[in-house]
C-alpha cells in the first residue's frame, strides 16, 4: 500500500508538471522513484520511460486541441528522437548505474542555467530551410539517447533546445517536445521491459496517475508569465541535481 500511495503520489505532480513545462515528467519521476521508493538507479529509468507515454498523451491531446501544434517541428524530432531511444535503451542496460546518475544530474544543471538566462521568445516558429530540419533531427537524436538512458521524457533538453537555440516561442516548443516525446517513450519503454529495466506495474501506476493532472498543467502553462515559467523550471531542476548528487556522495 505505501508503495501504490507513491506511485499515485508521484504521478499526480509529475503529470501537473508534463502540462504546465511541455515535459513528460520523468525528471521528477527519477528522483522521486530512486529516493522515497527506494528504486535502483537502473530500473528507476526505465520505469519513468514507461510511466512517460500516458502521460505524454494526454498532454499531446491537450496542446493539440488548444492550437499549440506545429508539426514541422515535432515530427522531424521525433524521428530523432526514436532513433536515440533505441540507442540509449541499449546503453541503459549496459552503463554502471553510478554514470547513468552522474549523466542525469548533469543534463538538468547545463539545462537549469540555460533556461535561468536565456530570455524566452515570444514569436512563432517561422520558416525552415532544410539544414533546420535536419538539425531538429539532430536534436531529436541527442534526446533520445539521454531519454533512453536516465528515463526522462526529453522535454528538459528539447524545450531549451528550441526556444534558446532556435528562438522558437515556448508553447510551441512544449509542444513539439510531446510530439516528439511520445513515440520515443513507447519503443524505448517496450526495449526495457523485455531487458527487465523497467517496472510495468509501478509505471502504469505513475503514468495514468499523471494523466489525471497533466490537462490541469496545460490550463496554467497558458496563464503564466513565460519568463517566470522559466525561472520556476530551472529552480526545481537545480533543487533535484542537488538532492541527487548529496545522495551519491553519501553513498560513496
Amino acid at each position: 500500500m505505501p508503495r501504490l500511495i507513491g506511485c499515485l503520489g508521484i504521478g499526480l505532480v509529475a503529470g501537473f508538471l508534463s502540462g504546465l513545462l511541455g515535459v513528460g515528467g520523468g525528471v521528477l519521476i527519477v528522483p522521486a522513484l530512486v529516493l522515497l521508493l527506494g528504486f535502483p538507479q537502473k530500473l528507476a529509468s526505465g520505469t519513468s520511460l514507461l510511466a512517460v507515454a500516458p502521460i505524454s498523451t494526454v498532454g499531446l491531446i491537450t496542446y493539440l486541441l488548444e492550437g499549440r501544434i506545429d508539426w514541422a517541428i515535432g515530427l522531424p524530432l521525433a524521428a530523432g528522437t526514436v532513433l536515440g531511444g533505441v540507442l540509449g535503451s541499449w546503453l541503459l542496460a549496459r552503463l554502471p548505474a553510478r554514470v547513468i546518475s552522474w549523466v542525469f544530474i548533469a543534463v538538468m544543471v547545463v539545462t537549469a542555467v540555460r533556461m535561468c538566462f536565456a530570455d524566452p521568445p515570444t514569436g512563432g516558429s517561422g520558416g525552415f530551410e532544410w539544414w533546420t530540419i535536419a538539425l531538429l533531427v539532430g536534436v531529436g537524436l541527442v534526446t533520445g539517447i539521454l531519454s533512453g538512458l536516465v528515463g526522462v521524457g526529453g522535454g528538459i533538453v528539447i524545450v531549451p533546445a528550441l526556444t534558446v537555440g532556435l528562438g522558437i516561442e515556448a508553447l510551441l516548443a512544449k509542444g513539439a517536445s510531446l510530439v516528439a516525446m511520445l513515440p520515443n517513450a513507447v519503443v524505448s519503454s517496450v526495449l526495457n521491459v523485455r531487458r527487465r529495466n523497467a517496472d510495468l506495474a509501478a509505471g502504469l501506476t505513475v503514468g495514468f496517475a499523471g494523466c489525471l493532472t497533466t490537462i490541469l498543467g496545460s490550463l496554467v502553462a497558458g496563464w503564466i508569465d513565460a519568463r517566470a515559467g522559466s525561472i520556476v523550471f530551472a529552480v526545481f531542476l537545480l533543487l533535484v541535481a542537488v538532492q541527487m548528487t548529496l545522495r551519491l556522495l553519501r553513498r560513496r
